[in-house]
């Protein structure tokens, strides 16, 4: 359990680097946690996914290694469309569909430092080509903060999101939705 001081301290190092608008910090555990100060997708009751559907089609054509396993994940031109239509963020409602629109922004991170790998077959047909040898899921943790009506930081919630990707007939793995979000605890200090 850490002190008030160290707590306080945790909290200017965060603060300071709004600016930068993500940092990463071990929790207690020695996990990673993509803070993102920015809260880009604004609203509980709606969030306009045209609009985070925009904003992903800037990943497309990039790649990024997770730190856990060396494994590098593409962003295809489906991934946009994907994540914003799929069965996961259209049931989504309040803080997690808050939560899922603003990880979009720091997706780099969030691949990078995913764990937990697990594989699954295909099971749709729909997906022979495109998910030709299964799927995976990588587990990722970030922390969004919560401000007063004043403008000041109350407290920070994490959040837990899978990094759904296809294994593709071409033989790469490709991000295809970011799934299964969910809060994991309220603090005053992101760890």
């Amino acid at each position: 359990m850490q002190n008030k001081q160290d707590k306080e301290e945790m909290l200017e190092q965060v603060a300071d680097s709004s600016t930068e608008k993500i940092n990463i910090i071990k929790d207690e555990n020695g996990k990673s946690i993509v803070i993102i100060n920015d809260i880009r997708f604004k609203g509980r009751q709606h969030i306009d996914w045209q609009a985070v559907e925009q904003y992903l089609k800037e990943y497309v054509g990039r790649y990024y290694e997770i730190i856990e396993t060396s494994d590098k994940i593409y962003i295809g031109t489906d991934f946009p469309n994907e994540l914003k239509g799929s069965d996961d963020t259209t049931r989504l409602k309040g803080a997690n569909a808050k939560a899922k629109a603003n990880s979009t922004q720091e997706i780099p991170l969030l691949l990078e430092n995913a764990t937990n790998k697990r594989w699954s077959e295909n099971f749709k047909d729909k997906h022979g080509v495109d998910a030709k040898f299964g799927w995976y899921r990588y587990t990722s943790r970030f922390a969004l903060p919560t401000y007063s009506n004043e403008g000041e930081l109350m407290r920070y919630n994490v959040f837990r999101i899978e990094m759904l990707v296809r294994h593709a007939s071409d033989e790469k793995l490709y991000l295809y939705d970011m799934v299964n979000v969910k809060k994991e605890k309220e603090t005053e200090y992101p760890a």
